[in-house]
């Protein structure tokens, strides 16, 4: 049985095929084409779908997806046995919960801080017995670097590369990239070192865009206990809901 899922973020669009728990195929998208969905849902054999969608302007994708696949429709109120405290359910980001489900999931029985470090940096703990009661929301790399530049009157929109090292602030360009790189490295290490002493065996699931930078950075780190990059995470708390929506029809 094949499931297709897709996050679409504020940037861009994930998207995946999984046979089961297995995932088969994997593609980042700039935009979803109607075309190319389709022709995906009919090359595997698409049965069902879901979607994370963090955007109001993509009614064209799921009407793809309804009239293709068995379509479940993705919100906060589906809930695979996570005790969740988090008070604004209708506020609560979709990719969000898709990753608590997931941790619940393929890490179950463990402290799992979830960071996503996309165009915000999301920082949510699901505890070892189940428990959710939210986290926090903070910029992004590149939204900070716009913000220096956007409520500033003289200092330029820096670009930077994620493979390149931390250069020193010798000038105002280099001094942008520390300032701002080297404070989103202080900020994730001290969520960590924070979490880390009120969770025993505490794990760390790295994801988003900037998650590979953030992982080379922190290998080192005298804070941190253990971490996975997990690229997929939104796409396979999607795959679970399919799953569990599977089992509670059948």
């Amino acid at each position: 049985m094949h499931n297709l899922v897709i996050d679409i973020g504020n940037t861009n669009s994930k998207l995946a095929i999984f046979d089961e728990k297995m995932l088969v195929h994997y593609q980042i998208l700039k935009e979803i084409e109607p075309a190319v969905l389709i022709s995906l849902i009919q090359k595997y054999k698409v049965k069902n779908s879901s979607v994370s969608i963090v955007r109001e302007d993509l009614q064209e994708v799921i009407d793809v997806l309804e009239s293709h696949t068995n379509y479940i429709p993705f919100s906060t109120k589906i809930n695979t046995g996570i005790k969740n405290y988090y008070q604004t359910l209708s506020t609560l980001g979709l990719d969000r919960w898709a990753k608590v489900i997931a941790a619940h999931s393929c890490y179950p029985g463990q402290n799992s801080l979830m960071i996503d470090a996309g165009t915000c940096i999301t920082y949510d703990l699901l505890s070892n017995d189940n428990k959710y009661f939210g986290g926090s929301i903070s910029l992004g790399i590149d939204m900070r670097f716009k913000a220096l530049h956007h409520f500033t009157g003289k200092l330029p929109l820096v670009e930077w590369q994620q493979e390149a090292e931390i250069p020193k602030g010798t000038d105002t360009s280099s001094a942008i990239k520390n300032g701002v790189l080297q404070g989103v490295i202080n900020e994730v290490e001290g969520f960590i070192s924070s979490y880390n002493k009120e969770n025993i065996g505490l794990t760390v699931l790295l994801t988003g865009g900037s998650a590979a930078f953030l992982l080379e950075q922190l290998k080192n780190s005298i804070f941190a206990p253990q971490i996975i990059h997990d690229p997929y995470l939104v796409l396979k708390g999607l795959n679970e809901v399919i799953a569990f929506e599977y089992v509670q029809k059948n």
